[in-house]
This record gives C-alpha cells, structure tokens and sequence, in this order.
C-alpha cells in the first residue's frame, strides 16, 4: 500500500474527510475538509505517520535540523509529533493580537536550523507567517512539512516542501462559492480567526 492510502485510510477509519461546507482559515469556502486533529488525538497513529514523513526528508535536511516550529494550534500536536520521531526540539508559534509570534520563552538563535511542520496546508498563509517568524528571529528555515497539502503542490513556500498526502481540493473565494449561492450553511471547523 502506498502511502497516500495509507494516509487516506486513517482519514477514512476516523471520520477525518469531511463532506459539507466549510470556511477555511484561508477564507476560502470547501467542499471537504480534512480534521487532522481526529486522527492525531491517536498517539500510536500520530507517531506512526510522523515517522512515514521523516523518511521522505533527505538525510541532509535531518541532519542539519535543529528545532521543529509549527502554527498553533491545528500544527502543534503535528510538530511535536515530527520533533519526537526526529529527537529534536519542538515549539510552536502563536497568533498574539492576530500577529503570529513566538511566546511563553520560546526563543530562536542565529545557528538553528528549523523544520516548520503543519498539519494541513491549503495557501500557506500560516506556514509563511511561521517562516517570518523564524527568519526576524535570525534562525534559518530549511525546510516545510505537512501531513496533508490540499493545495495539490501549489503553495510555492520557498523552501523545500514535505508532505504525506498532496491533495487538490476544490476551493473557492466566498463570492464565487457555488454552495454559498445555493444557500446551505458554511460551518467553521478550523482554529485561526478569519479577518
């Protein structure tokens, strides 16, 4: 079995594929949403997959690693997940008056090299604010992962990008939503505040 049924697998047996209308965190209206959290509240099952990404990261990139940072909320049991498997360091980085920021003593220093790991990504918007996070602070990003890109590999973050399963799941901007124009409900299922 491949890894994307693997993956795809899990999502299925945990109700994680979900099938409606959301707002995503980017703003963006689905038709699917994928609930990361349903599937790595399973710690032997989070491990499991974190140890399948690592493995698709070049030797090169571990090696030189030295601290996991992930978006909060929907990335920090993701990053931490990644941190474990890789026996680095894992902090998170937090929206503080809708700014993303390092808080709670997290600090950065010029010589880290950092992974930014996040559970979905769709446009990137979070991991990018991460990457600023990490580069005003003078550390070094050398690379992005996820567990799931919705965006299908189009997210263009700049640095070399890993992810377990690469989707293209159809979105759309809210004034061009075909569910909103037929009036069925959107729901909000992510953590990010929408501005």
């Amino acid at each position: 079995m491949d890894t994307k049924a693997i993956v795809l697998k899990y999502f299925k047996k945990y109700s994680a594929l979900l099938e409606g209308h959301f707002l995503l965190s980017s703003g963006r209206h689905s038709d699917r949403y994928l609930q990361c959290a349903l599937i790595l509240q399973y710690p032997k099952v989070a491990a499991k997959l974190a140890k399948m990404l690592t493995q698709t990261i070049p030797d090169e990139i571990k090696q030189a690693a030295t601290v996991i940072v992930s978006p909060a909320l929907g990335g920090v049991i993701w990053g931490q997940e990644v941190g474990r498997v890789m026996n680095k360091r894992a902090i998170f980085a937090e929206r503080q008056d809708n700014i993303m920021t390092l808080r709670r003593g997290f600090k950065l220093a010029p010589e880290d090299n950092v992974i930014v790991a996040e559970d979905v990504v769709t446009t990137g918007k979070s991991t990018r604010e991460v990457i600023e996070v990490v580069t005003v602070a003078g550390a070094k990003v050398i690379a992005a992962v996820s567990l799931v890109d919705r965006s299908g590999g189009k997210t263009g973050l700049g640095v070399p990008f890993f992810t377990l399963l690469s989707l293209e799941v159809q979105n759309w901007l809210p004034e061009e939503c075909m569910l909103c124009k037929n009036n069925i409900p959107v729901i909000k299922p992510g953590s990010r505040k929408i501005v």
